[in-house]
């Protein structure tokens, strides 16, 4: 959806920001907006009593390091946070960013870091032939920011039903796949 104009585009890290995203999406009058979320039940998180409006393209900071920077949507949040406390037990720190839209992007977060950063690991639960990763190299690209990036999400080829921690673990963005392509990216300097 990522090619229509004027379009929100959100995907929600827990049933909390959930309910923050169908108050925004109700709140807004600019345009179309597009709520994307998983299957199955949430990771278990208290709900908010009175949710609020989401800022429409802001992302939030939920760690911060140095050697890597790990651009996460959607249900992908917490497994990326969970592979950057296991990169930190073996000394990587890694700056996690719940990205919470994929149109528009927070730029502003965002590209300062990739190019501070250098290495930049994107996770989505999506294909990844136009997808969030896709949407964050064409901004480092149209900022003329140069880094490694490794997209990690859906590959282009079938994939079957199934369990889906089985399949994010063949897919490679479950939390194992990010820890790996941590570390594959940060061995690119050696």
């Amino acid at each position: 959806l990522r090619h229509l104009p004027h379009i929100v585009i959100m995907a929600p890290k827990d049933e909390n920001e959930l309910q923050s995203m169908v108050k925004t999406a109700v709140d807004y009058e600019d345009g179309p907006i597009a709520l994307r979320y998983p299957r199955g039940a949430g990771v278990g998180v208290p709900l908010s009593d009175y949710p609020s409006a989401l800022p429409i393209g802001k992302a939030e900071i939920l760690k911060e390091g140095s050697d890597l920077l790990i651009l996460a949507i959607g249900n992908r949040v917490y497994p990326a946070l969970e592979a950057a406390n296991v990169l930190a037990d073996t000394g990587i720190s890694a700056t996690v960013i719940n990205a919470r839209f994929v149109k528009p992007l927070d730029i502003d977060l965002i590209a300062p870091l990739a190019e501070k950063i250098g290495k930049v690991i994107t996770v989505e639960d999506h294909a990844l032939a136009g997808g969030f990763g896709s949407a964050i190299i064409e901004t480092l690209a149209d900022q003329g920011i140069l880094a490694h990036v490794r997209r990690l999400g859906i590959p282009d080829e079938f994939v079957e039903h199934g369990d889906i921690k089985i399949l994010y673990n063949q897919c490679g963005y479950d939390e194992q796949g990010i820890i790996k392509a941590g570390q594959d990216l940060l061995s690119l300097e050696q």
